[in-house]
């Protein structure tokens, strides 16, 4: 497939979408690697399934075909470190900061002190693009830090912390819409 160059007014506006980091990781016949990614997102209410959008020319891409399962370590926002290590393939760093990754009790590689872990088991993958679409079914969730406020990520506003409430204390925006459509029904 031939690639096409995105438009700047397009590249800046997808640019202000801000997301969740997360560190992806697999591991296969004793090889882990990991990589950060602000592009896993919950797909289903009902069943606990998550989408991973993956570039096949990362090394952890054939771990995770490999294996058929990954981790997602969600990082809180005092973890840019991790983030940024990660973000990078771990060979341009050799692999020097081991601590920032370790196997939980199953094995599996996990960033430690994130705000939660979880282990996914790769159901389907569509081959898209630049990047391949992992669905996985969520097996395994361990709480970490889950009171710390998640690292967030913009590719035009770089990494940034999760602010203040957007609603007002003791307000509810749903209650205020709801009582507008039980006026609305009384006319």
């Amino acid at each position: 497939m031939i690639g096409r160059v995105i438009d700047p007014v397009t590249k800046r506006s997808l640019g202000q979408m801000i997301k969740g980091v997360q560190v992806v990781a697999a591991k296969h016949d004793g090889v882990s690697r990991a990589y950060t990614s602000h592009w896993v997102s919950q797909v289903s209410f009902e069943e606990p399934v998550v989408m991973a959008s993956v570039s096949p020319k990362h090394d952890t891409y054939p771990l995770m075909i490999a294996s058929g399962t990954f981790t997602v370590s969600m990082l809180a926002a005092d973890q840019i470190s991790e983030g940024q290590y990660f973000s990078y393939p771990g060979h341009k760093f050799k692999y020097v900061a081991t601590e920032y990754i370790e196997n939980d009790e199953d094995g599996m590689p996990i960033v430690p002190n994130s705000i939660a872990w979880l282990t996914c088991e790769i159901t389907d993958r569509l081959e898209r693009y630049d990047h391949d679409l992992f669905f996985a079914n969520v097996t395994k969730t361990v709480e970490g830090r889950l009171g710390e406020p998640p690292l967030l990520y913009s590719a035009r506003h770089g990494w940034r912390v999760t602010g203040d409430n957007a609603r007002e204390k003791g307000v509810s925006i749903r209650d205020q819409l709801l009582a507008r459509v039980d006026e609305a029904d009384a006319e």
